[in-house]
């Protein structure tokens, strides 16, 4: 047979990971989240690419809609996706990376929204909790079945997007030991290692961001400021270490506005009239999502609230034309925040020359095409499963894709390093398992999510060649660089852009010169030989106290060291009672042994001569017995208060009690046995099989126990 299954590895290893699964479901059940997004008639769809190692990719391809997904998000979407497939493809061509192994991909659509995203995600973790049926198998000439197609399981994910969808993704993979790389969620939440073992990002947490916030702010001296923040966890973490360092800094907040994720019109408009009743704070600092950012903005211009306010925004509003397109006059002079990048020339030149005949393996690229030229591409449906309307022209296919080179997606960049970080990764891990070898060995056949995170993801460090050293803390964040952008009005063309006015770097570390870290608590210092500034940090064994900063002394006989192990205190002697519900219920089931076995000992003394009492062999019966006895009895002195007789009972009864039973079992069932396999053999009485003879082996068994 080509395939061998080990039936009972795959039985167990299958319903761990079912288990686990089924408690991520259980826990996301009891979370509050959003009405369905999607219509189950419609087929879950993917860009795919195949490969030996495969990657997955989520990306907010649609917008999200009122109920489930909106439009096509043309940049955040279809141009982040298409980053995800270059990368792979550039990878895949360059033989200095992963020789003899091909990358695959396997991407889908999030729609921006949290529980759609889980749903999506739920594939990549497919293959680990598929079972091995007779449906995924043909049999042929009558031989053992051989498997025809397993899906592959994937070595990691990039993504998401928001970090909402980020958080919940992060909550199932880790379950299955799946990395996960973002290049665009910073909640400060993600940080949590304890939480999020294996998220890790390519760019920095909002606590950098926040930070560079308030720099901008007190570089201009304002120091009465609004801030008005998303629902959820990017903008409320954003805002909480925003306000933080802004108390720090003796910066003072007039008004703290959230934004609901269900906001209407109606509930921007109130926003605005919230912000005009602190006219003495017209700075507003902005830590929303681009939909409220478009809504924000949609709302002031409403109103004629031109030069009203000046904007200070987080980087998801950014560079990006979407909230300012339509509101240009509302959002002029506002100061803007964007992660620091550089622009991807290659990818540049291959995305511009997509077009839907070529393009076929992203299955949302026609709607994208459909959408930028405002054409029908041979009829066919929209996302939704609508037809699109036929008063649109027909596409003819020679169109082309242009733009300002300015223009490209500012978290290009950091999907092209998340997918590269992932392939040095998996290089470096090919190196070790399969050392001079081109090709997947057997050793990596199976990726180990946790060693490829640990030992090879978090350690990689290298130059992506477009500025950037790529490399994660150890909190797995990037670190922190962001442009300073103000939107304003060119002087010679006459539009509204975006300029670079500044640059914000997290700062220089300072280097360290030390020899050994200060200990931590419950830790003493094992010194190096020779050296008086260099030591080991040993933890003390649970039952020790620190005596000084380089010794461990146990504590005496009834004592316990304290949690900070500075000192040892008295144990509470605790003993269970006989009226405790724990004690009463064995001492009611020995009871009512001891009555049971009783009665059968009386039923055995009164027919003690007959036949079918000889027969069972009476006095191994007995003894027999009376163990069961014994045994109901230790109960209650198991239970008893201990002293020195009561202990020297309990560990001499218990095993004195099995032995009596276990000995005269084995007497009994060996003289059976001797007797009807001599009587096989000849005619001739067995030794040793009289009740006197089994009595002394049965004593002498016990003895020795």
């Amino acid at each position: 047979m080509a395939v061998t299954v080990n039936v009972i590895g795959i039985i167990s290893g299958q319903f761990i990971l079912w288990l686990a699964f089924v408690c991520t479901m259980a826990n996301l059940a009891f979370q509050a989240l959003p009405e369905p997004t999607t219509n189950s008639s419609i087929p879950t769809l993917a860009a795919t690419i195949e490969g030996n190692i495969i990657i997955g990719g989520l990306f907010p391809v649609h917008d999200k809609g009122e109920k489930g997904c909106g439009l096509i998000s043309a940049d955040r979407g279809i141009e982040r996706l298409e980053a995800f497939l270059f990368t792979v493809d550039e990878i895949n061509n360059n033989y200095d990376i992963l020789p003899g192994i091909k990358l695959g991909a396997s991407a889908f659509d999030t729609c921006g929204r949290a529980p759609y995203a889980l749903e999506q995600s739920l594939e990549f973790i497919r293959a680990s909790i598929t079972s091995l049926d007779s449906t995924e198998f043909y049999c042929s000439d009558g031989s053992k079945a051989t498997a025809k197609q397993l899906p592959t399981a994937v070595a990691g994910v990039v993504g998401g997007s928001y970090s909402t969808v980020s958080i919940q993704v992060a909550n199932l993979l880790r379950l299955f030991k799946v990395p996960q790389i973002s290049y665009a969620s910073t909640s400060a939440a993600l940080s949590d290692k304890t939480r999020y073992d294996y998220f890790v990002r390519t760019v920095p947490p909002d606590t950098l961001q926040a930070k560079a916030l308030v720099d901008i702010v007190q570089e201009f001296n304002w120091t009465y400021v609004s801030v008005v923040h998303s629902e959820g966890e990017y903008g409320e973490s954003g805002t909480d270490f925003f306000k933080r360092e802004a108390r720090s800094r003796n910066i003072c907040i007039a008004a703290d506005i959230k934004i609901v994720i269900t906001a209407t019109n109606a509930t921007y408009d109130q926003v605005i009239v919230d912000l005009q009743e602190k006219p003495e704070a017209p700075v507003v600092i902005v830590f929303v999502r681009i939909e409220d950012a478009t809504g924000l903005l949609n709302a002031a211009s409403r109103k004629n609230l031109t030069g009203k306010f000046v904007w200070v925004a987080s980087d998801a509003w950014g560079n990006r034309l979407t909230p300012v397109k339509n509101n240009p006059l509302a959002a002029q002079g506002a100061i803007t925040l964007e992660l620091q990048s550089t622009l991807i020339s290659k990818f540049e030149d291959y995305f511009l020359n997509l077009n839907p005949r070529t393009n076929k393996r992203n299955p949302w690229f026609i709607e994208y095409w459909e959408e930028v030229h405002k054409c029908t591409w041979n009829e066919v449906t929209d996302y939704a499963g609508e037809p699109v309307s036929k008063d649109s022209k027909p596409c003819q296919g020679d169109e082309k894709l242009s733009r300002k080179p300015s223009a490209q997606e500012s978290k290009v960049q950091f999907i092209y390093d998340a997918v590269y970080a992932f392939a040095h990764a998996l290089d470096n891990m090919h190196k070790d398992l399969c050392p001079g070898m081109s090709g997947i060995c057997q050793s990596m056949e199976k990726i180990d999510g946790e060693k490829l995170l640990k030992e090879y993801l978090l350690n990689v460090s290298f130059d992506d060649g477009y500025g950037a050293m790529v490399r994660f803390d150890e909190k797995g964040d990037a670190p922190g660089r962001y442009m300073i952008m103000n939107y304003q009005r060119n002087r010679t063309t006459r539009e509204y852009e975006y300029h670079t006015v500044g640059l914000w770097n997290s700062g220089l570390s300072i280097p360290r010169s030390r020899c050994s870290e200060p200990c931590k608590e419950g830790e003493i210092k094992n010194m190096q030989r020779g050296e008086q500034c260099c030591w080991i940090c040993t933890r003390c064994n649970p039952w020790e106290y620190i005596k000084d900063e380089k010794t461990c002394e146990s504590c005496a006989e009834g004592l316990w060291p304290y949690p900070n192990k500075t000192g040892c205190f008295a144990l509470e002697v605790q003993l269970m009672h006989w009226t405790s519900i724990h004690a009463i219920i064995p001492m009611a089931l020995a009871t009512l042994g001891i009555m049971c076995t009783c009665f059968v000992i009386s039923l055995f003394i009164m027919f003690n001569n007959t036949p079918v009492v000889m027969a069972s062999g009476r006095e191994l019966s007995y003894m027999l017995l009376s163990g069961c006895v014994l045994c109901y009895f230790m109960t209650f002195i198991l239970i008893a208060p201990p002293t020195t007789a009561v202990c020297a009972v309990q560990r001499f009864g218990v095993g004195f009690g099995f032995s009596i039973i276990y000995s005269a079992l084995l007497i009994k069932t060996n003289r059976i046995s001797r007797i009807f396999e001599s009587a096989r053999r000849s005619a001739k009485r067995p030794p040793f099989i009289s009740p006197k003879s089994q009595i002394i082996m049965t004593c002498i068994l016990i003895a020795i126990q």
